[in-house]
């Protein structure tokens, strides 16, 4: 996720990359472990967002998350979460 310019950066001695990263891995493990017990993946999908939206707005407030949010729709739209197009 890039941060928009509402969501200031904090301070970490890993490059965001890195981060992210590793974030990603230990989510992936995570939702393999769920789905092996039986969750279903739209139940998890809408867990998750609702955790990610939660935690940012604990972090950064509702309008900045609002304002980030808006911008979803496009994103969507253009592929930036089509695992297809992620993965060339």
């Amino acid at each position: 996720m890039r941060h928009p310019a509402s969501f200031p950066r904090h301070q970490d001695p890993r490059p965001d990359h890195e981060q992210k990263q590793a974030a990603l891995g230990y989510l992936n493990e995570a939702w393999a472990e769920a789905r092996h017990d039986g969750v279903d993946g739209d139940c998890l999908a809408q867990a998750s967002l609702f955790a990610a939206l939660a935690e940012l707005v604990g972090t950064y407030g509702e309008d900045a998350v609002a304002k980030f949010a808006e911008g979803l729709a496009a994103r969507v739209r253009n592929g930036e979460f089509s695992l297809a197009l992620a993965r060339q």
